[in-house]
């Protein structure tokens, strides 16, 4: 329980903790395969999202910050354990994680943040252009439905829906009903969680969480969320790393986003 939402989620495997914080409108089930290549090695956390699937509001139908999915993830890992953690924060999990760095930074060691949704990183005119996208993608939902949403969230964050280099035998996720009120509650709420965002992105540079930037190979280099991983590397002055796939290479990829992880992890 955390002030405001009852958190649902699921721990595997042994060895150090290391937290997932997924993207879009992925819940504690949407990286199983990556999972599955990591509880070897390690104590792996994932969790709905306040709103999504499981994770019920004690007020149905409030909104989210970005702060509030923080201190979610602050009482999640008090309850697991009293020593830092590791975490992979992939697009808005990334933007989580940079608020709990900064407001509990003794909880996350290694942050890996995987192509953040952060337009606070970026230069004001890039960063009105991007907010300009985001509140386009809303209007679009609003009037046209989900098809039409899937069709925009693509393109602006450069996503290819066909993935035709992904690896073979993934585990489905069909848009089922529970998936499309999570999308509702995604595009409608977590969006404008980050477009009303506060964080102060300088004082990333200063926090005791060793933030590591990456973005996927193959995700075009001027759309929004790879232009946020580059500004992040720059103002931290470090090399922005390159997983495999694109932005969702955690779910196209798991066996070599794995890999990459663990050497990533095993040299912070």
């Amino acid at each position: 329980m955390t002030p405001s939402a009852t958190l649902y989620y699921e721990v595997r495997g042994t060895g150090p903790m290391l937290l997932i914080s997924q993207s879009g409108e992925g819940d504690a089930g949407r990286s199983t395969d990556l999972v599955n290549q990591l509880t070897d090695s390690y104590t792996v956390v994932t969790y709905d999202r306040r709103g999504l699937s499981r994770s019920a509001l004690t007020t149905p139908g409030q909104g989210v910050t970005l702060a509030q999915h923080a201190d979610d993830v602050h009482h999640l890992l008090a309850e697991l354990t009293d020593q830092p953690v590791l975490m992979l924060g992939c697009s808005l999990g990334a933007s989580i994680g940079f608020h709990l760095a900064l407001r509990h930074p003794g909880q996350v060691s290694v942050l890996v943040a995987h192509e953040p949704v952060t337009p606070r990183l970026l230069p004001v005119e890039q960063r009105v252009h991007h907010e300009a996208e985001l509140r386009e993608i809303q209007d679009i939902h609003r009037r046209d439905g989900l098809g039409a949403t899937l069709e925009a969230v693509a393109q602006v964050l450069g996503i290819d829906p066909a993935s035709p280099d992904a690896e073979p035998d993934l585990t489905s996720h069909p848009m089922t009903p529970q998936r499309m009120r999570n999308f509702d509650f995604f595009v409608e709420h977590d969006f404008t969680a980050i477009l009303h965002d506060t964080l102060d992105v300088t004082a990333l540079a200063t926090t005791s969480t060793r933030i590591i930037p990456v973005a996927g190979q193959t995700t075009p280099r001027t759309v929004f969320d790879y232009t946020c991983a580059r500004a992040l590397a720059d103002l931290l002055g470090t090399d922005l790393r390159e997983f495999p796939g694109g932005h969702n290479g955690n779910t196209t990829h798991p066996r070599a986003y794995a890999t990459r992880l663990r050497h990533i992890l095993q040299t912070a």
